[in-house]
């Protein structure tokens, strides 16, 4: 494999900065995959949007086959996050550039059955996308007990109380306000704690909500390093799972297969899509509407009071991941899709 790379400055937060830096990347790839010699398949992923864009354009001066990996739905992704309106000017504009994409691509590979749902309404041929689920590595994320997991050392976290782990983005979509209201009515419960672990947006306003209503029972953790992701996971007795309603529509978040991979039990505080068949179907956690804080609230609590079934719970997430989401399962899948345009 031979990787081209290129100097650019750092994304920063600033919206038209970010969208400006994309698009230089993309010209900049784009310039070097028009002088790139004995291309056979273009293979791109959907972040940024307008990468997909560019390697249509690519696919037209190449003409090779080009197979586009769906990881997020523009411009869909902007309106459920509230960055943009349906049928604002912004919205129209992503959907000419998501229709190109589509009608050029040989292959989209989705990351789910309701995204091939979502853009087969769109026009797409069913026969032209693949479903391929964001896979975990089952070697890498495995079960830590409880006496060896460093990180209540670390945190001086009590061994004897039950945990509710959230790790992740503490942005704006997540619905923190929720959860922290959750936590605020459980305090009455000891021996419930949460342990948030991450960074995001949203984290300085969770920490003022904490500190203004002296709120005991959460705790925040920064992002630990990645080779301790086990510890991670291992953490807590159940993994959250948590969204604003109308933010999921669409997606399963890969955090999901970590819990699982960590035979941990998912509660899931999401919108109804592919996420609650899963869990439902194979028993590995109980799933909540997204924005039902009382059915959230009691889920917490009947998780609580059944510690032997959200054992077993996490043992079933353990084994839907061995039989389904293992990254020799998932990537032979990718492999499949870019032989089909073998020429030799």
């Amino acid at each position: 494999m031979t990787v081209h790379r290129f100097s650019m400055f750092r994304e920063t937060s600033n919206s038209l900065m970010r969208v400006f830096r994309y698009t230089l990347c993309c010209i900049i790839q784009l310039f070097k995959g028009l002088s790139a010699k004995g291309i056979d398949v273009i293979f791109v992923s959907s972040t940024p949007p307008i990468q997909g864009a560019m390697a249509a354009i690519l696919k037209m001066f190449k003409k090779v086959p080009f197979v586009y990996c769906l990881q997020d739905i523009f411009p869909d992704s902007l309106v459920s996050t509230g960055l943009t309106k349906k049928g604002s000017f912004i919205w129209k504009v992503g959907r000419v550039i998501e229709n190109f994409t589509y009608h050029k691509a040989d292959k989209i590979i989705v990351i789910s059955q309701d995204f091939k749902r979502n853009i087969m309404a769109k026009g797409v041929p069913g026969e032209k996308i693949v479903v391929i689920y964001n896979w975990v590595d089952e070697n890498i994320i495995v079960n830590i007990v409880r006496a060896e997991n460093k990180l209540f050392d670390k945190y001086n976290l009590p061994r004897e109380k039950f945990y509710l782990t959230y790790c992740g983005n503490i942005g704006l979509t997540q619905n923190m306000d929720m959860l922290l209201e959750v936590a605020g009515e459980l305090e009455y419960i000891d021996d419930i704690q949460f342990v948030l672990i991450g960074e995001g947006a949203y984290k300085a306003m969770v920490e003022n909500f904490i500190a203004n209503n002296k709120i005991k029972n959460v705790k925040l953790l920064p992002f630990q390093p990645y080779e301790d992701i086990s510890y991670v996971f291992s953490l807590g007795d159940v993994g959250l799972v948590i969204s604003k309603p109308g933010v999921g529509e669409n997606s399963v978040p890969s955090k999901t297969w970590n819990i699982m991979s960590a035979e941990r039990p998912v509660l899931a505080s999401f919108d109804e899509n592919e996420l609650k068949h899963i869990i439902e179907e194979n028993n590995c956690g109980i799933f909540t509407k997204a924005g039902d804080k009382e059915a959230f609230k009691n889920a917490i609590i009947t998780m609580f009071n059944k510690r032997d079934e959200c054992h077993i719970s996490g043992l079933k997430g353990r084994d839907f991941i061995l039989k389904n989401l293992t990254r020799a399962k998932s990537t032979s899948k990718y492999v499949e899709v870019i032989r089909q345009f073998d020429s030799n």
